[in-house]
């Protein structure tokens, strides 16, 4: 497809003023003082404005819990292995 009509350069750029980055903007949790994305929720502590609403130490718990079954999976393989 042909252009029809050149654009200038300033025209080129005035259009392409609006395309650049802007800096993320961080809030500080009010619970436990980290730098946290407004409008979401506290990853350290689980705190949203105040108020407590995910368990961060249950989540914890359960994820090092998934990672334990899965380092002791790997051990077993590697003992059978050795034993062949």
């Amino acid at each position: 497809m042909v252009i029809r009509m050149r654009h200038t350069r300033s025209h080129t750029k005035n259009r392409r003023s609006h395309h650049a980055l802007k800096a993320v903007k961080f809030s500080v949790c009010s619970n436990c003082g980290v730098k946290v994305m407004p409008h979401i929720v506290c990853a350290a502590c689980g705190y949203y404005r105040g108020v407590a609403v995910i368990e961060v130490a249950k989540k914890l718990k359960k994820e090092a819990k998934k990672k334990k079954e899965a380092k002791g999976k790997e051990e077993k393989e590697k003992s059978k292995s050795k034993v062949k």
